[in-house]
């Protein structure tokens, strides 16, 4: 714990010294090219930053904030792109708070999700009670399973994982600041096609890569009627770097590229996806939403397992994540057992 305590203040005294350069020094530079190249040094540090932690969880969290929301806020920052975290009538603080949390904007969202605070609690605890059960079917009787089932109980413990500690996130920084944080996904398991789910899953990823690499790539190609495919290759591209990035993360393993492969692929599915719906019957023709969903979710788990997981498998990140959960199980009993003893000396 002396360790995460440590590592902790480095990783906030780090963001906030990093990100105060930016406020102070780089926010005074024009934008374009040169704020950008002002900006290295914090993509560098933001870049390196996960590997200081020692645990892999911690690892994944460090990375989701720093090296993948921070440094693509900062790109935005850099050329002013839409939903830039600076403002000029921003105080240093409110800077610090955009940039480095998902927070919800004014401007109007199309993958927006209104939820209702007493459902999102109901809606948390159904998620911890589903993940505790899946994470201790998985510890008991992995060796009763047939493999590719462990695998699909890892896909259910991926979106469960990240919506867990985004409810969790969301709900501290509104108890600690009063503002909302971005949803982490909209039912991404309802999804009627590919290019439905990939707007629905991860939307902390998908706004992203939405202001940093599709627009950007769309307005290069000015109105080429390829302009909307080429942004979304990019997109899946860019996504399958970063995640490539992010596996050698926590796994310290040298890239075997299956990552990149995964997005790759659905990324021209996707394109696929777009073109044909565009020339069948005018984009009105479409399977019937049960049969859509099956094959949709379906061929994401396929490729999931053949693409997507092997890398983590093969480098024991899974069962690294198990056992960091079960100690910090064993961490919160413990703590619990003590402080009851405690309570039970004092009375």
């Amino acid at each position: 714990m002396e360790a995460i305590a440590k590592n902790f203040i480095i990783y906030v005294s780090s963001i906030t010294v990093s990100l105060s350069y930016c406020y102070f020094v780089s926010s005074k530079i024009p934008k374009g090219i040169y704020r950008f190249i002002s900006l290295i040094p914090i993509f560098y540090i933001f870049t390196i930053l996960p590997l200081r932690c020692t645990y892999v969880f911690t690892t994944a969290i460090c990375f989701s904030f720093t090296t993948w929301l921070m440094n693509f806020k900062l790109i935005r920052f850099a050329f002013d792109l839409d939903e830039s975290p600076y403002r000029r009538s921003d105080s240093l603080l409110r800077f610090i708070t955009v940039a480095s949390l998902p927070v919800k904007t004014k401007s109007t969202d199309s993958t927006s999700v209104n939820t209702s605070p007493e459902r999102s609690w109901y809606k948390l605890g159904l998620q911890n009670l589903i993940f505790s059960i899946l994470v201790s079917t998985v510890n008991n009787y992995r060796d009763r399973f047939h493999p590719d089932i462990v695998l699909v109980i890892y896909c259910g413990l991926l979106f469960l994982i990240i919506d867990i500690i985004a409810g969790v996130g969301a709900a501290l920084v509104l108890f600690l600041t009063g503002l909302e944080l971005e949803p982490s996904s909209n039912e991404p398991y309802l999804a009627t096609s590919l290019q439905n789910f990939w707007g629905r899953w991860n939307l902390l990823v998908t706004k992203t890569l939405r202001y940093t690499v599709y627009k950007p790539v769309r307005s290069g190609f000015s109105d080429n009627k390829w302009a909307p495919h080429a942004g979304v290759l990019s997109s899946f591209f860019v996504s399958g770097l970063m995640h490539e990035l992010f596996v050698y993360q926590l796994s310290r393993e040298d890239p075997t590229w299956e990552m990149t492969s995964f997005f790759v692929i659905h990324g021209i599915c996707v394109v696929v996806e777009m073109i044909m719906k565009s020339n069948l019957a005018g984009g009105r023709w479409r399977l019937p939403k049960f049969l859509a969903t099956l094959l949709t979710v379906g061929f994401v788990v396929v490729t999931g397992l053949w693409l997507f997981f092997p890398p983590l498998i093969r480098t024991q990140v899974d069962v690294k994540v198990l056992m960091e959960h079960a100690s910090f199980v064993d961490f919160i009993k413990t703590t619990l057992y003590s402080m009851t003893q405690k309570s039970q000396i004092h009375v």
